[in-house]
């Protein structure tokens, strides 16, 4: 039962602000519809999910807001990184992120707007890419131990299906040892069309990559030279961050 709790939880996240609907949720889970209709008024008498009357979609609830805001104070990388996002937005006009792992998949925690007018809208706030996929999803697969990266890597049949062929195993992985060698990855497009990334891992006291900085805009905005930079600042904030992260906490 808890099982199929947090998978209806993380399906109706994984939808955003644009909610799903109950049909949707049924095909996402695999499980069928009385089940998942009563598992959805269950959670929605508590709290934990809320149904948009007017369009039939179904929201994460408003008791989910509440411990989100109560667990955020044993978390507290978010307020640590909103400096360095800051500072990114600033120093170089594109929208700056931070994404966490969970699991293989990466989660938009925050968002910082540049000041450049055209923007990329491809993340945003609890947007989920698979590992892998995006400028976040693979700067932190790249520093993963082999052990645990390679079946993620080889386990290609959904990115490929969602994201197309430069997401196969064979693509991926030279995209990460270029990561490695960087320092920085680099996602051309590759999710959408016109839309760069650049993505540095940021990490864990123990030293594994948790958590990533990423900035996004347009194709002309990071062209080679400019694209360097941009990698540039963005290294700084991440091990500026990692250092904060492991610093000891008064």
């Amino acid at each position: 039962m808890v099982g199929r709790v947090a998978l209806l939880l993380r399906i109706i996240a994984k939808a955003g602000g644009a909610g799903l609907s109950l049909a949707g949720i049924v095909r996402a889970s695999g499980l069928t519809r009385p089940t998942v209709h009563r598992l959805l008024r269950a959670l929605a008498a508590d709290g934990l999910l809320d149904l948009d009357e007017a369009t039939g979609r179904w929201h994460l609830g408003p008791e989910l807001y509440v411990m989100g805001t109560v667990a955020a104070g044993r978390f507290a990388v978010e307020h640590l990184a909103r400096p360095a996002l800051r500072r990114l937005a600033e120093a170089t006009g594109e929208s700056a992120f931070l994404s966490i792992r969970r699991g293989d998949e990466t989660v938009c925690l925050a968002r910082e707007e540049g000041s450049f007018p055209v923007r990329s809208f491809v993340l945003y706030e609890g947007k989920r890419f698979p590992l892998g996929v995006a400028s976040a999803g693979i700067a932190i697969l790249a520093f993963l131990p082999p052990e645990e990266a390679e079946p993620i890597i080889d386990d290609d049949g959904a990115r490929l299906a969602e994201f197309g062929v430069p997401h196969a195993a064979a693509p991926l992985r030279e995209k990460l040892a270029e990561t490695r060698e960087l320092g920085y990855s680099v996602n051309p497009g590759l999710v959408v069309e016109g839309s760069y990334g650049l993505g540095a891992a940021v990490f864990d006291p123990a030293g594994r990559p948790a958590w990533a900085l990423s900035l996004t805009g347009i194709e002309p905005r990071f062209r080679p030279g400019r694209r360097e930079e941009l990698g540039e600042l963005l290294m700084a904030e991440a091990h500026r961050l990692s250092t904060a992260i492991a610093a000891p906490r008064p």
